[in-house]
This record gives C-alpha cells, sequence and structure tokens, in this order.
C-alpha cells in the first residue's frame, strides 16, 4: 500500500468534515459530545487549505494532516486517515514524515480523552502537557538535528 501526501484545495473541506465525523464520533459520543452537525461545522470553520495537506493510498483521499505554525511551535491538527485503513501503520508514517521537517519550533496537539491516537502520539515522542475532562494536551521538542 503505497501513500503520499498531496496539497489540499478549497475543494477537499466538504468529504474531510465527513471523515472527521466519522473518524471522531466513537470518542465524542464515549465523552457525551458528538453532535453530528457540530462535529462538521468545527471543521469546516477552522480549515485551511493552505496549512493541510491530503493523504492519498493508492490514487484515493483518505485522509488529512494540518500543520498549523505559531511563533513558538507547530501545531499538528485534523490527522484523520479512513477507519478501514487504520492500523495499518499510515498515520504513524505520515505523522513522522510531518515530524521531520526542519523546523526549530517544538510541535504541539491536543487530542481527545481516551482516544486510541494518543498511542501513536507517545510512541512518536510526544509528551502530555494537560489534561481536561475532554481533551489531552501534548507536545514534542523539536529533535537534535
Amino acid at each position: 500500500m503505497t501513500w503520499i501526501l498531496r496539497p489540499s484545495t478549497p475543494e477537499d473541506a466538504a468529504w474531510i468534515a465527513e471523515l472527521r465525523a466519522e473518524v471522531l464520533r466513537p470518542d465524542l459520543e464515549r465523552l457525551g459530545r458528538y453532535d453530528p452537525v457540530r462535529v462538521r461545522e468545527r471543521f469546516t470553520s477552522a480549515f485551511r487549505p493552505e496549512l493541510t495537506r491530503v493523504i492519498v493510498v493508492d490514487g484515493e483521499s483518505v485522509g488529512s494532516v494540518s500543520v498549523r505554525p505559531e511563533p513558538d511551535a507547530r501545531w499538528i491538527e485534523h490527522l484523520y486517515l479512513s477507519t478501514r485503513l487504520q492500523g495499518r501503520g499510515i498515520g504513524g508514517a505520515v505523522l513522522a514524515e510531518v515530524l521531520a521537517e526542519a523546523d526549530s519550533r517544538p510541535f504541539k496537539l491536543n487530542v481527545l480523552q481516551g482516544s486510541r491516537a494518543r498511542d501513536l502520539y507517545v510512541r512518536l515522542g510526544f509528551v502530555t502537557d494537560s489534561e481536561d475532562p475532554v481533551d489531552v494536551f501534548m507536545s514534542r521538542p523539536k529533535a537534535s538535528a
């Protein structure tokens, strides 16, 4: 199974919003926070195609990842992968590629409490900075060159 990252376009917003709803639904329902309209609106209101890349597997768009630069960190956001492709190493490989990009700023992200994705982030060097009942905020220092 081969994957690549391609630049996102404004036309990607609708299907990524649907993917987000599908991927986050189990965790949001478990946390009592699932709202089928809000889960999509939160993505479409924050979507910035210039910061987003689409994960393409065997020619099919199946996921996304965004990196939002801030003065003191780079925020990894909107890392979604089709549920039928999860657990095959694609998400980890995509994230490893993003983490390898040259920049002196650390990475930050947040993940829903109880999400399996947290294990992936820990394996890739993220540590927990803080938590609340819904989110876990994590960071990863920039690796030494």
